[in-house]
């Protein structure tokens, strides 16, 4: 049996979200237990392309064999996502910077394919949805204080979602039972303004393209 991954520094991590249909699945089996042909119809991928992924994620300890049934004289098998790791102030500012990198990369897609689906599904149309940016500019005290925030805000949200399965587990036909996702973010910003136009963008990525071709 695999070791749980619990910290970025482990070089499987990078390695587990270092392919965007992998981050998919591993998304996918965090929501419910699949088997890789589930999966196979709801991403563009094939069959085998999916089981080698999810053997990867299995491999690397990120996800697990659940069950096995039989299906026309096949054997199925499910699996599902394992505790994503969860990361400290401390260990994110001692981990090297391709591992923040993947993973800031990772969570980004998934938090666009969430939001993108939803939202064509009306997902933000409730009163109680909330979407907003705000532009800072902070001191090292300041950013301390936003962090702490931060994690008061996640600390009261994970009692009002326990509070809420109470509730769901006397009731489960209640009516508004609905999931829910919740993006916190906070970062050093590039100001838009310091970008350099698109046709300057264009022309560096050309030049750097050419480079490329005249380098290989």
């Amino acid at each position: 049996m695999s070791k749980p991954i619990t910290s970025l520094d482990d070089p499987r991590y990078v390695k587990a979200l270092g392919h965007p249909l992998r981050v998919r699945i591993f998304a996918m089996l965090s929501e419910r237990s699949a088997s890789p042909v589930e999966l196979a119809r709801t991403v563009d991928a094939s069959l085998g392309t999916v089981a080698y992924h999810v053997r990867t994620l299995k491999d690397l300890g990120m996800v697990e064999l659940v069950s096995e049934r039989r299906v026309r004289g096949a054997v199925e098998h499910v699996y599902r996502a394992k505790v994503r790791p969860r990361v400290t102030d401390e260990a994110w500012g001692q981990a090297p910077s391709m591992a923040k990198q993947v993973a800031v990369d990772s969570t980004l897609q998934v938090i666009y394919d969430y939001a993108r689906l939803s939202s064509a599904s009306g997902g933000f149309d409730r009163a109680e949805a909330h979407l907003s940016r705000a532009n800072m500019r902070l001191d090292d005290r300041a950013w301390k204080e936003v962090a702490k925030a931060y994690l008061q805000l996640v600390e009261r949200l994970q009692r009002i979602e326990s509070s809420a399965a109470e509730r769901i587990k006397r009731d489960p036909h209640a009516d508004g039972i609905t999931e829910a996702a919740v993006v916190l973010m906070a970062f050093e910003s590039v100001r838009l303004t310091d970008q350099p136009a698109t046709s300057d963008r264009s022309a560096a990525t050309g030049r750097s393209r050419r480079a490329a071709r005249v380098a290989t």
